[in-house]
């Protein structure tokens, strides 16, 4: 894993990982979204062959954060789990039984629709509000952000196109920091993207192969 990128807002100091995910520093916080775990075993249950190796990547990209940083808690602000129950949900649980002294909170996202008992179940502590953390706020949707707190959310998958030589272009997901609330980009790969529009002032940084840049600022 290359070394994360630092980037200081309100005076934290915020990591940024090319494994799509940020850590802050003062309060060993591991911040990540929509992860959408089960995803590719809810196509296949529906009879689209898509392979089951794409969530065991996606939670082995999760260990190895959590042995990078060590956190105090990880925090997944919204869509953690994409459907109902599927075996790739039984996947999980045992990822977890390997790691029951790590604190886990979800931010409630619109796709996580498990039963309240299997995330007690699991050890995952559920908030249905946006969650108030020091100077910043974790919330799914960048619509839930409440005024005047900075806001951490996902839900949009945001992607920026750069450009290269003639019209060749790439797009690639990004951490995207406005005036009022930073949207991560989504930790799982089995996502779409969505491009965002960066305006005067905000700090946009891609994900691009095993490195994060800044393209904006």
């Amino acid at each position: 894993m290359q070394p994360p990128l630092l980037h200081t807002h309100l005076g934290q100091r915020l990591w940024l990982s090319a494994q799509r995910a940020l850590f802050w520093e003062e309060t060993g916080i591991l911040l990540l979204s929509d992860l959408h775990l089960g995803k590719s075993g809810h196509f296949r249950k529906a009879g689209i062959p898509v392979p089951a190796a794409v969530m065991k990547e996606d939670m082995q990209r999760l260990l190895h954060l959590l042995g990078h940083f060590k956190p105090k808690q990880l925090v997944v602000v919204g869509d953690f789990f994409h459907s109902r129950d599927n075996r790739e949900h039984d996947l999980f649980r045992r990822w977890r039984d390997d790691l029951p002294d790590q604190r886990i909170t979800l931010v409630r996202g619109n796709h996580d629709i498990l039963p309240d008992q299997w995330y007690r179940d699991a050890g995952i502590e559920v908030e249905e509000e946006p969650l108030r953390v020091g100077p910043f706020c974790f919330a799914h949707d960048p619509a839930d952000a409440p005024a005047g707190v900075y806001t951490f959310c996902g839900h949009l998958h945001p992607g920026v196109v750069l450009h290269g030589l003639g019209r060749q272009s790439l797009r690639f997901p990004c951490f995207y920091f406005g005036a009022e609330y930073c949207i991560l980009p989504a930790f799982g790969k089995f996502t779409g993207l969505a491009n965002v529009q960066p305006g005067k002032g905000d700090a946009v940084f891609a994900v691009v192969e095993q490195s994060v840049i800044q393209v904006r600022s």
